[in-house]
């Protein structure tokens, strides 16, 4: 029996009816849409603000690393705070400050406001897929917890896909700073519609999961920690699906532009194909993955099976460099596909812990997943200076970036092998 199938105790009178929780599901996907859309779009804005600010690309990883370095100053008190009050209230409270942060950065005049509203736009959105997840784990069932998780990431990627072309078109016509007001409005508008669909957290010991009756919860994350499991999925979060999304979200597009040879546009129009695929994907894995839990195949298998393909691709980008030419947005979209097998470890981890953890589990692995993002976005810039640094010629830096990111990535899946499985 694997850590996926512990502690799926939930009371049943927790449990929302099938019409309640699509609402409520679809009350969190469209915070999460926005909060997807706020982190992508600097790889479409890349260019300008490139040009406007004279950022070198150790500026624009840091610029979009910021998202992520706020994002994770707050998820540990984060989990706290959703097994405390529960996902409505920590949300709603949290989504205020992303309005603000997008407001800031549309009236910053300097690299370093930018980077200071980067920041509070990730300490804003940093709960918009924790805070749903924590409910699904006491709101909905093993396999639709499962489902919910992919089809939360596929909204993300929806929320991605529209950072792509969709943004390109509005430029012209609104420019950036106008597109992070609306961004502001519009995370408004989720935040009332969360507001009055949502659910209140029950705290009182009838609504309790059994074993937490018989635990003392100091509130601290002592087991988490303590987690074998929550170990020895730490590396490949870190890297790979960190990794994942840190070439998603921001190196896809420089990667078009600036080894491949692509105009702005052209890598906009290659950033929504890489984006729709990942929304496939995930839609997939959520139609999948309760089938495959049913059938006996655990997600350490499909990780274990499944993440070395990915090792295949980047080896082929780094190689290839600019003689993919036309091919570019198809490779970093086999990259990005070709990862999100490792998605499904953060919803392992979740139900490897007691309902009453779920907030600190989910939240402190997302610690190490957003602080991967941060590390390989910024330590891509870092190293493409240094290649540049070295004489190299600027395709030939983003290769040898790429490929210290593969080595890492792939160091950490052989410590996810090798690391001893916990036990029932």
């Amino acid at each position: 029996m694997t850590a996926v199938t512990l502690a799926h105790n939930t009371m049943h009178s927790d449990r929302l009816s099938r019409r309640s929780a699509v609402v409520v599901f679809l009350a969190f996907a469209l915070a999460y849409f926005f909060s997807a859309l706020v982190r992508a779009i600097t790889a479409t804005l890349s260019p300008t603000l490139t040009d406007e600010f004279s950022l070198n690309a150790q500026d624009l990883g840091l610029l979009a690393g910021g998202y992520f370095l706020g994002f994770s100053f707050t998820q540990l008190p984060l989990g706290r705070l959703l097994d405390s009050h529960g996902p409505k209230k920590v949300v709603l409270a949290f989504l205020t400050f992303a309005v603000l942060g997008c407001l800031a950065f549309a009236w910053a005049d300097s690299f370093t406001g930018l980077l200071a509203a980067r920041v509070l736009c990730g300490m804003g959105v940093s709960a918009c897929l924790m805070a749903p997840l924590t409910g699904y784990r006491r709101w909905f069932d093993a396999n639709d917890q499962l489902r919910s998780n992919s089809w939360m990431l596929m909204t993300g990627s929806l929320g991605m896909l529209a950072a792509t072309l969709p943004v390109q078109w509005l430029m012209p016509i609104w420019g950036w700073r106008a597109l992070f007001v609306m961004l502001g409005i519009m995370i408004a508008l989720a935040m009332v519609l969360i507001f009055m669909v949502v659910p209140l957290w029950r705290t009182t010991s009838t609504n309790e999961d059994p074993a937490a009756k018989v635990i003392q919860d100091d509130g601290s994350y002592r087991e988490i920690w303590r987690s074998a499991y929550f170990w020895r999925m730490t590396p490949i979060g870190f890297f790979s699906y960190g990794g994942m999304v840190a070439i998603q979200t921001l190196w896809a597009g420089p990667w078009m532009t600036q080894v491949a040879g692509w105009t702005p546009t052209e890598a906009a129009k290659g950033l929504f194909l890489i984006n729709l695929c990942m929304l496939v994907t995930f839609w997939l894995w959520g139609l999948m993955s309760p089938g495959l839990a049913r059938r006996g195949i655990p997600v350490e298998r499909l990780i274990a099976w499944g993440l070395p393909m990915s090792f295949v691709v980047i080896a082929s980008l780094a190689w290839m460099g600019p003689s993919i030419g036309t091919g570019a947005a198809v490779g970093v979209a086999l990259l990005c596909v070709s990862s999100t097998v490792v998605a499904l470890a953060q919803p392992a981890v979740g139900m490897a812990f007691p309902p009453h953890l779920a907030g600190r589990a989910l939240s402190a692995y997302n610690l190490v997943v957003f602080a991967g993002i941060f590390v390989v976005q910024w330590g891509i810039g870092l190293m493409v200076d240094a290649g540049l640094g070295m004489g190299l010629q600027k395709p030939a830096a983003y290769q040898m970036a790429l490929a210290c990111f593969g080595v890492c990535s792939g160091l950490s899946w052989v410590y996810f092998l090798l690391k001893r499985p916990i036990q029932a």
